[in-house]
């Protein structure tokens, strides 16, 4: 099946509220979903006009300056001396997360859809971090595993590293894996398994 991937940008021009400007510190990174990267340098004006400086993020894989991919946050290039911390333009919770775990910072989200505005301090990455050790600690003790593995286009990062995926039969010869090979991952499929006590997925990016 042939796959077009299309480009798109939302209408709608963002306009950051005044409350939520006065809750910012005062020099930003910014970042944002592709839908919403066009329209950063705008709101670099916005904030200049309040009194904050602001830098645009340059993610791994990204197509646009500014633009963030959840599978870039282990090489970000900002400027970490002049930066207090992050805004990050989107919805969702997948990319300011990619930004906490990739850096020191906070990470301060405006969703424009919904003008939800939240701030990410460093407790939620350590909140992530316990869960990540969590989900080690039911690798170590599962003897059937289950490994998800995506064929979609835009994980070549993984498709190439097959060797080192199947290779995980070497490194842990007590366990059994089973290797689930998909497009698109969905969580209810997963349940066709039962057998299986432990999943590892090595897409880069979330199960949907």
């Amino acid at each position: 099946m042939k796959l077009l991937f299309i480009e798109t940008k939302a209408k709608a021009d963002i306009e950051l509220p005044q409350k939520v400007m006065a809750k910012l510190p005062q020099r930003l990174c910014l970042a944002a979903s592709v839908q919403f990267s066009d329209q950063l340098p705008k709101i670099q004006q916005q904030l200049k006009k309040h009194g904050i400086d602001s830098s645009l993020l340059k993610a791994r894989h990204s197509k646009h300056i500014g633009q963030i991919l959840g599978c870039g946050y282990s090489k970000m290039e900002f400027d970490a001396d002049n930066t207090n911390a992050f805004l990050y333009i989107g919805d969702g919770m997948f990319h300011p997360e990619a930004l906490l775990l990739g850096s020191d910072k906070d990470v301060y989200t405006f969703d424009p859809s919904t003008k939800e505005f939240k701030k990410l301090g460093r407790q939620w990455a350590e909140r992530i971090r316990k869960k990540e050790k969590g989900a080690l600690l039911a690798f170590l003790h599962a003897d059937r595993v289950g490994v998800v593995i995506t064929v979609k286009p835009g994980q070549l990062g993984v498709q190439v590293a097959l060797k080192e995926v199947f290779g995980l039969q070497q490194q842990f010869p007590e366990k059994e894996f089973f290797y689930l090979v998909y497009d698109t991952i969905d969580f209810m499929q997963l349940e066709n398994f039962p057998f299986v006590q432990c999943f590892v997925n090595t897409a880069k990016g979330p199960m949907s």
